[in-house]
């Protein structure tokens, strides 16, 4: 007879789980024999902390739009998946976090290891959290944690005691004060009133300056935004989630918006005179239209995020592609092309300026020529995960995404450390294509070491093993020394921000990988030539200038009054601070 960890796994496979991402121990050693016992229908990826097994659930869903599955034991292991799971409730992805419980008889007893977990999982999992205490509630407690995990893009959490885990499964009987549920869900097509897209093509008809932005929500929309975008004659911004939903090479695309945008972005957001938004939660009003400047129309699959971010006169609940079908007969095709080609030329010069900054000498190299270089050599339908500090900087502004290409990063929580799990979960989920995975080396000393364990032991399973990892080697956390500088105006603190020296190249040729260092520009582009053509798993170490600055689009007076006390208060890298960044600015 099946017991209830025994008929949880066949629950998940039921539910299309494939693969779950986890680390071991006795709060939860019932589910682990019955994984053993289902010889290999559900594959167990050992992750090296459950803080990275949760971000690889979380990877796994916002690489195939399945729910994410992570199992830890009780106590410190359930905690650990906390940050994790924070990523996925702040991007809105379906992650089922299965974890384990002291025995029944032992709660409320201090006993070891004993946490309340349902209080500790109720924000973060709070659209589902549930403690299974006996055989005949775990089926429904299943369905409804995939269910609304799908539905509600949330995470959820299922929480077996260790006792609970080898009982007898019993099937709910038919009888008042049970509960009957069943497998399945398929997402609505969810779309606007007729009328109110009759409302929102009106707005946008009656704009002679159409500025478009696209988030995460408007993965699976791209060649509707194109379209409507050229019937308008619309540039197309991006906020950094969605960066992968249009291709960076299209003339009109002005790029990133907010810090770590572009000058294009920045200009067509101060002077549109309509903004459409879809699928973004872009949150920072300060790289908006002004309030009261656009007339607004935004998409969103959330009710809950619309009208959040600006005050817009049209707001559309439904999904990107099919609101946006809708829309497209009741638009008419604008003639007057001077916004558009003002766009353009904007766009053009942003990239002329871009490759002159990449060019530019640093010491010993400067991190835009080494994304510069990367960029026409991205392997076609490349899966990327790009980590939290300057890198996504470089990753937003210097890095052409084509179509075909799928990009992760962690937007709402801006996590470090996310990235390595993202990577190894991609690879799990498409074997068959390349991955890259940019990081500094403050997430890599943070947890990416471990996450080479994890490589370097599964690597040899896929198809493609190429699985390029950057490392970004200034010694520095670099984006909190910038943050310092130009938004509190002190210098940066040394013992705060420094890091140990270590060969990121030689840890991973210890492993059996391939490590490559890049130090000199002008074999930057060879390092990486030999990188993408590798046969296994390869860390590229790039020494790069700690002193580049990730200028913003737009230096407000306030940011360059801190930066110069930054440098007054005696900033012990104050020379070469104001030798790049005058450089960085003639560019």
């Amino acid at each position: 007879m099946a017991n209830v960890s025994d008929f949880l796994v066949q629950r998940l496979h039921a539910w299309g789980v494939r693969r779950v991402f986890g680390y071991p121990g006795d709060g939860i050693d019932g589910v682990m024999g019955a994984l053993n016992r289902a010889a290999g229908e559900i594959e167990f990826v050992q992750a090296r902390h459950e803080e990275m097994c949760a971000f690889m659930a979380c990877g796994h869903a916002k690489f195939t739009g399945e729910p994410g599955v992570c199992i830890a034991t009780s106590g410190p292991g359930a905690v650990h998946l906390l940050n994790g799971l924070y990523d996925a409730k702040s991007d809105h992805q379906s992650v089922v976090a299965i974890v384990g419980q002291q025995a029944r008889s032992a709660l409320g007893g201090q006993y070891q290891q004993e946490i309340d977990l349902v209080a500790l999982f109720k924000d973060v999992a709070g659209d589902y959290v549930q403690m299974v205490t006996t055989p005949a509630q775990l089926r429904h407690v299943i369905d409804r944690a995939f269910r609304i995990a799908l539905s509600q893009r949330a995470p959820t959490c299922i929480i077996l005691p260790s006792d609970v885990q080898e009982l007898a499964y019993e099937s709910p009987p038919h009888e008042h004060g049970t509960v009957h549920s069943g497998v399945g869900y398929r997402a609505p097509l969810v779309v606007p009133a007729a009328g109110e897209i009759s409302r929102a093509a009106a707005v946008l008809n009656a704009g002679k300056r159409v500025a478009i932005l696209v988030g995460a929500g408007a993965v699976g929309a791209s060649d509707e935004v194109i379209r409507v975008a050229d019937v308008l004659q619309a540039g197309i911004a991006k906020a950094l989630l969605g960066k992968p939903a249009i291709p960076d090479t299209l003339p009109n695309v002005t790029g990133g918006i907010g810090l770590l945008g572009t000058k294009p972005t920045y200009d067509m957001m101060m002077e549109c005179d309509t903004l459409l938004m879809v699928g973004s939660g872009f949150p920072y009003a300060e790289f908006l239209p002004e309030e009261g400047q656009a007339r607004g129309v935004q998409i969103d699959l959330d009710g809950r995020m619309l009208g959040l971010r600006y005050p817009m006169e049209v707001n559309l609940q439904g999904d990107a592609a099919q609101t946006l079908r809708m829309l497209l007969p009741l638009l008419e095709q604008k003639s007057e092309r001077g916004w558009r080609e003002r766009i353009e030329r904007n766009v053009a010069q942003w990239w002329r300026k871009l490759e002159r900054r990449a060019a530019d000498a640093a010491s010993p190299l400067n991190p835009q020529h080494v994304f510069w270089e990367l960029s026409p050599r991205l392997p076609e339908n490349a899966l990327i995960a790009c980590d939290t500090g300057t890198a996504v900087f470089w990753y937003s502004r210097d890095l052409k995404l084509r179509p075909g290409m799928h990009a992760a990063h962690s937007g709402g929580l801006a996590s470090m450390g996310a990235a390595m799990p993202y990577a190894i979960a991609a690879k799990f989920a498409h074997p068959e294509r390349p991955a890259l995975a940019f990081v500094g080396d403050g997430a890599m000393q943070m947890n990416g070491l471990n996450a080479l364990i994890t490589v370097a032991h599964y690597w040899k399973r896929w198809a493609d093993p190429r699985l390029v990892v950057l490392v970004l080697n200034n010694g520095d956390l670099g984006m909190v020394s910038w943050e310092q500088r130009v938004m509190q105006g002190d210098p940066k603190f040394s013992a705060s921000q420094d890091l140990p020296d270590f060969s990121y190249a030689d840890y991973a040729r210890m492993l059996g990988l391939q490590g490559l260092v890049m130090s000199d520009a002008a074999k930057v582009a060879d390092v990486w030539d030999q990188a993408l053509a590798a046969e296994m798993p390869v860390v590229v170490e790039a020494i790069v200038d700690p002193n580049v600055p990730p200028l913003p689009p737009h230096i407000t007076m306030k940011q360059a009054r801190a930066y110069l006390s930054a440098l007054l208060k005696r900033d012990p890298d104050a020379v070469r601070m104001v030798r790049k960044s005058l450089k960085e600015l003639f560019a």
